[in-house]
């Protein structure tokens, strides 16, 4: 499907990094920064989940929960939940680039943000200035090409560029509170590679994940209502979730952070221009670095040629910097082979809901499905 217009130029967002309203940094103590440190890694498929992260925090279980419940209220850590995965459960996902109006993008912002399956969307400082990621589910009457074809009639993009994963290095979206540049610039280990074909699942996870997804409350055990909703006992629960974790469905439960509140003000995406030959190689090393959430391998374009993509979050741009400057530095990609795209406006951060009415609604609304 052709989705691409007229190829004038249009004008670009300045390069900047700006804070969404009550996006300041919030002061934070070494065991704030601690504790959310573990409840972005260890948030554990156990009845008293808290229990684990307090010893391992070396606090007391109340304090534990009070600083959570005091971080969530404060809009640093944005919720607790589980993290599905979305092609895993047959939806259909990617990233996409449009040329918008340049002097009013809020207009087309709002028009992509009222699709369901929108999660992100982002003003980025490149001639394509709005960046979402847009999901669909497996009943879908448009499907992901229907619905791109009447996101860029309302909102009058000029040009869209789908951008769907083609390899899926990384996604981990674990900022390190603790460290410094250092820390994430360092490597850790190699990623594996992930699965991103449909895999078989039931009503039954069907059950779970709606009674699951969305926040948890901060109790000494979250996951006992989810229990009750589906009706099955709390240890029966949780052995059907890490069988769901052993088949893919579920990456993990997590906390997700307000990023600038968090102190991390800036996101930069990194892409590169990677012989295809060496985009294995070269995707896993860059995905090994603490620093980046997100690695990707998506297709290029004549006037996209970039084929490995690196989301870096810092505390500030040259910490961003510094991590993709490093990326740049090892594997020898340098001027044109490496662009660098900020975000200057945050439109949409949401964790997707899976299996709801919304799709369907929103489909009928704009599409006449």
């Amino acid at each position: 499907m052709a989705l691409s217009g007229a190829d004038a130029p249009l004008k670009q967002p300045r390069p900047k990094v700006r804070s969404r309203r009550d996006g300041a940094a919030v002061p934070l103590d070494e065991d704030d920064k601690r504790l959310m440190n573990l409840l972005q890694s260890r948030f554990a498929l156990e009845a008293e989940p808290y229990v684990s992260i307090a010893r391992d925090a070396e606090l007391p279980l109340d304090e534990v929960l009070a600083r959570t419940q005091r971080l969530l209220d404060q809009r640093i850590i944005r919720e607790i939940t589980p993290i599905f995965d979305t092609r895993a459960l047959g939806y259909a996902s990617m990233l996409v680039a449009a040329k918008v109006d340049a002097d009013n993008p809020q207009r087309a912002a709002r028009i992509v943000n009222s699709h369901p399956g929108v999660s992100h969307n982002y003003l980025r400082t490149h001639e394509f200035n709005l960046w979402f990621t847009i999901a669909t589910p497996p009943d879908s009457e448009l499907g992901l090409a229907g619905t791109l074809e009447v996101l860029q009639s309302e909102t009058g993009a000029e040009s869209i560029r789908q951008l769907p994963t083609l390899t899926l290095f990384k996604i981990n979206m674990n900022l390190e509170m603790e460290g410094g540049t250092d820390a994430l610039a360092a490597a850790v280990d190699a990623q594996p590679l992930r699965e991103l074909e449909r895999q078989p699942y039931d009503e039954v996870d069907i059950a779970v994940i709606r009674a699951l997804q969305g926040p948890m409350e901060v109790t000494e055990r979250p996951y006992d209502a989810a229990a009750d909703e589906v009706g099955m006992a709390t240890g029966r629960l949780l052995e059907h979730l890490e069988g769901m974790v052993e088949r893919r469905l579920l990456r993990r439960v997590a906390a997700i952070l307000y990023h600038r509140r968090a102190g991390f003000s800036a996101n930069g995406m990194g892409v590169w221009c990677v012989p295809p030959e060496r985009v294995l190689e070269i995707g896993r090393r860059m995905a090994a670095v603490r620093g980046i959430s997100h690695c990707y391998q998506r297709p290029t374009y004549a006037d996209w040629p970039y084929s490995v993509f690196t989301m870096a979050h810092g505390r500030s741009k040259d910490e961003c910097d510094a991590i993709l400057d490093g990326i740049a530095a090892e594997h020898r990609l340098h001027g044109a082979d490496r662009a660098v795209l900020y975000s200057s406006t945050e439109f949409k951060k949401v964790r997707l809901h899976y299996f709801t009415d919304d799709y369907a609604d929103w489909e009928r609304e704009h599409a006449g499905a």
